[in-house]
């Protein structure tokens, strides 16, 4: 589904670029979006928002091995002279970064009139849409059905083998940010006490939840937290594999939904353009198109759209936004000196 979507995107595209050579480029719109968005999902957005308005999109992709901070870099390094109109994250807290320092510019859109206010900045320099959640990917083949684990603490099970559960080294990405907004929920002693424990069981720690994703999916590992777009990937590809989503009890803490992110970038070349990008994306049905290719899961709003993984009534982790990103710091270097040392 998602490959024929891209192919019917692509060729849309293919011939609103050939109108180019029959008239004036001055005419014609373009945007620059710096995403850190995974490019094969991106690329078939980007494609539809040209298919639909015609505006050309000059998209930077980030590296995988930069985990966003490389974009968020650059942005910083040409906020006197910025080449980019829009950033479109695929998380929240970096896009607070880009707030603080003063990268973002104020913009209210008029799609995101019905997200939640908890999802959209009160002074409109970003709009948080459609995540994904935390969740455990589960191989069926190796644990059995009662002894799915439920809860994040059961990692520390006696019902599994330390070593062949698996996570990435909570220093960057979603895994990072899940880790500050367990420093805002637990309290920064009981979450620095939790994460000493994971080293002493000796759980297995990898470099990415595709990494995560891949080791339960193949069989080596047999179960393993990581992000509910990566553990899709595993199903769709047919493997043994379920999906939990964690502490979803009644009185549980929830999990954490990691939703994208877009912003204005102050001084935008071509701020217009820019504006016309977010108006178009925050629309309830690019919302849904998000959950229909799999990019997302978890909607801010009802917009009618079923994902691959049932999520009903979830509960999530009662932090802000701004409490996560306030921890952000302090939790990554507490870490760092335990996952490299």
């Amino acid at each position: 589904m998602r490959n024929l979507l891209a192919l019917v995107l692509i060729l849309c595209l293919v011939a609103i670029l050939g109108c180019e050579n029959s008239n004036n480029l001055s005419e014609i719109g373009e945007v620059v979006v710096y995403t850190a968005v995974d490019q094969n999902y991106a690329e078939i957005v980007l494609a539809k928002f040209t298919a639909d308005t015609g505006i050309i999109v000059r998209p930077v992709f980030d590296v995988e091995a930069s985990k966003t901070t490389g974009l968020i870099n650059r942005l910083i390094a040409e906020k006197d002279n910025p080449t980019a109109d829009v950033f479109w994250n695929n998380e929240i807290s970096q896009t607070l970064l880009l707030e603080k320092e003063g990268i973002l510019s104020s913009y209210v859109s008029p799609s995101a009139e019905d997200i939640p206010e908890n999802y959209k900045d009160a002074e409109g320099y970003w709009t948080a849409f459609g995540g994904r959640a935390r969740c455990f990917i589960i191989n069926t083949e190796l644990v059995a059905e009662e002894n799915y684990p439920r809860k994040l603490t059961d990692i520390f099970s006696d019902k599994y083998q330390a070593d062949k559960v698996t996570m990435a080294r909570p220093l960057f990405g979603t895994t990072l940010t899940q880790a500050s907004a367990l420093y805002a929920y637990w309290g920064e002693e009981t979450a620095k006490e939790f994460f000493n424990d994971i080293v002493n069981h000796g759980i297995s720690i990898v470099e990415g939840n595709s990494v995560t994703k891949d080791l339960v999916a193949e069989g080596r590992m047999h179960w393993g937290l990581t992000d509910t777009d990566d553990a899709i990937v595993a199903i769709e590809a047919g493997y043994p594999v379920t999906v939990v989503i964690p502490d979803q009890e009644a009185g549980g803490m929830g999990t954490l939904v990691i939703p994208n992110s877009v912003g204005v970038i102050k001084g935008a070349p071509n701020e217009e353009e820019a504006k016309a990008f977010i108006d178009w994306l925050l629309l309830p049905e690019q919302e849904k198109f998000l959950i229909e290719i799999q990019w997302t899961q978890v909607a801010v709003r009802d917009v009618g759209a079923d994902s691959l993984i049932p999520i009903d009534n979830l509960i999530t982790m009662p932090v802000t936004f701004d409490d996560i990103f306030e921890g952000l710091q302090r939790a990554e270097n507490d870490l760092r000196d335990l996952f490299l040392n």
